[in-house]
C-alpha cells in the first residue's frame, strides 16, 4: 500500500513538473516584454534560481542539521566561473579594461565552431557544471576545518569564509581572472536561448532557468530519498545515535556540504544568466539571509516549501508590492505615504505575520504529494461515514 502511494506521488510530481514546463514555454511565447504581465516572466526566471538556492541550503540546514551561512560565497564562485568561461574572446579586451585577461577560453565559442548551435548549448552546460564543481571544491577545502564546529560557531565560520571569498574575488592582483571589483558582462544570457525554425523564433528565456532549477531540485530529491538522505536525517535528529548506528559523521557531513555547495554554484551560474552581470558586490551576506528566509517561510525540511517560499518571496518583493515605492498601490494614490522604501516595511510586516501563524513555515516538513494524500484520505473517510 505504501509503495503504491509513493508511486502515485512520484507520478503526480512528474505530471505537475511536465505541466509547469509546458506552461512556461507557452508563457514565453505569449507574453511580450512590453506587456503588463512581463513581470511574471521575470519572477519565474529569478524565482526558479532562488528556489534552487533555497533547496540547496535546505539540504544542508534542514535535512542534515548543519547551520551554514556561506551560500552567497558559493553562488559567487558559480557566477564568476560561468561568466568567465562563456564570455566571447573579442569582448574580453573591452570588459577587462584595467587588466590583461588571463583566461581567453570560452566553452560555447570553442564547441560552436565544431558542432554549431548544439555546441553553444553544450558549452553552456559544461560551464554550469564547472561552476558547480569549483564551488564544491572550495567547499571541500573550507569544510575540512569548519565542519568540526557545531551550531552557531559553524554559522559564523561559514559566514566569515563567504566574506573572505567575496573580498578575494575583488582583490586587484586577481584582476586578470576576476576583473577585480569591476563587473563581468557580455557572456551568454538567457535571452540568447532561442530556437528558429521555418522563420519562427521560439524563445526559451524563461524555460532554461526553470528547467535548470527543476533538474537540479529533482537530483536533490533523489539524494534525500536515498540511503545517504536517510543518513543526513539521522545526523540531524541525533548525531550520537547516528554514529552508534555506524554512520560516518565526517563523511556524510562533508558530502552534504559539498553537494549543497555544488548546487549553490549552479544557482550562481543561473543568477548570472538571468541578471546578465557577475559582480562580487551583488553576493553579500544579505543574499544568504534572504535565501534562509525563503527556507524558513516554506518550512525547514520541506523541498516543496523551499520552492513555494522562494517564489512567494520574489513575487511579493519585486512585483506585487512594487507600487508601494512608486506612490500608487491597488488603485490608491498616496505619494506622501507610498514612497521609496515603504515596500520593505510592508513586506517585513507580512513576513512577521506569516512566521507568527506558521511557526514551522507554510509547509512544515511536508511535501505537496503528502498534502494531496491527506486530502484524499479525508475525503475517503467522509464517504465511509456517509455510508
Amino acid at each position: 500500500m505504501e509503495k503504491q502511494q509513493n508511486r502515485r506521488g512520484a507520478m503526480l510530481s512528474l505530471l505537475l513538473t511536465a505541466l509547469l514546463l509546458v506552461t512556461v514555454i507557452v508563457l514565453d511565447q505569449v507574453i511580450k516584454p512590453t506587456d503588463s504581465m512581463s513581470m511574471l516572466l521575470k519572477v519565474l526566471q529569478k524565482g526558479s534560481i532562488y528556489a534552487l538556492a533555497a533547496v540547496s541550503m535546505n539540504l544542508l540546514n534542514g535535512f542534515t542539521g548543519l547551520f551554514s551561512l556561506g551560500h552567497a560565497g558559493f553562488m559567487l564562485i558559480g557566477a564568476y566561473t560561468y561568466a568567465i568561461f562563456t564570455m566571447p574572446s573579442e569582448a574580453r579586451d573591452t570588459i577587462y579594461q584595467y587588466y590583461d585577461a588571463a583566461i581567453r577560453f570560452s566553452f560555447p565559442e570553442a564547441l560552436s565552431a565544431v558542432l554549431g548551435p548544439f555546441g553553444t548549448v553544450l558549452g553552456v552546460l559544461l560551464a554550469v557544471c564547472l561552476a558547480g564543481l569549483l564551488a564544491a571544491g572550495v567547499a571541500y577545502l573550507i569544510g575540512l576545518p569548519v565542519l568540526r564546529l557545531k551550531s552557531d560557531y559553524l554559522a559564523i565560520a561559514t559566514l566569515g569564509f563567504a566574506e573572505v571569498i567575496r573580498a578575494v574575488f575583488q582583490w586587484g592582483k586577481l584582476g586578470p581572472v576576476t576583473n577585480g571589483s569591476n563587473p563581468l558582462k557580455s557572456f551568454v544570457r538567457i535571452n540568447a536561448f532561442k530556437i528558429t525554425a521555418g522563420g519562427t523564433t521560439i524563445s526559451l528565456a524563461t524555460f532554461v532557468p526553470v528547467l535548470m532549477a527543476t533538474v537540479s531540485i529533482a537530483l536533490m530529491v533523489l539524494l534525500v530519498n536515498s540511503t545517504y538522505g536517510r543518513s543526513f536525517k539521522a545526523i540531524r535528529d541525533d548525531e550520537v545515535a547516528a554514529e552508534a548506528m555506524g554512520i560516518n559523521l565526517a563523511k556524510h557531513k562533508m558530502l552534504s556540504f559539498c553537494v549543497s555547495s555544488f548546487f549553490a554554484g549552479v544557482a550562481g551560474a543561473g543568477m548570472a544568466m538571468v541578471l546578465g552581470i557577475a559582480q562580487a558586490s551583488n553576493f553579500k551576506s544579505a543574499m544568504t539571509y534572504e535565501i534562509l528566509l525563503m527556507v524558513v517561510l516554506g518550512g525547514i525540511g520541506s523541498i516543496s516549501g523551499s520552492c513555494i517560499g522562494a517564489m512567494l518571496f520574489i513575487a511579493a518583493s519585486e512585483w506585487w508590492l512594487r507600487g508601494l515605492d512608486s506612490g500608487s498601490f491597488l488603485g490608491i494614490s498616496a505619494p506622501g505615504l507610498f514612497r521609496n522604501g515603504f515596500r520593505l516595511v510592508v513586506f517585513s510586516v507580512i513576513i512577521m505575520i506569516v512566521v507568527l501563524f506558521f511557526r514551522r513555515g507554510l509547509m512544515g516538513d511536508r511535501e505537496l504529494p503528502d498534502l494531496i494524500r491527506r486530502r484524499k484520505k479525508r475525503s475517503d473517510k467522509k464517504k465511509e461515514a456517509a455510508k
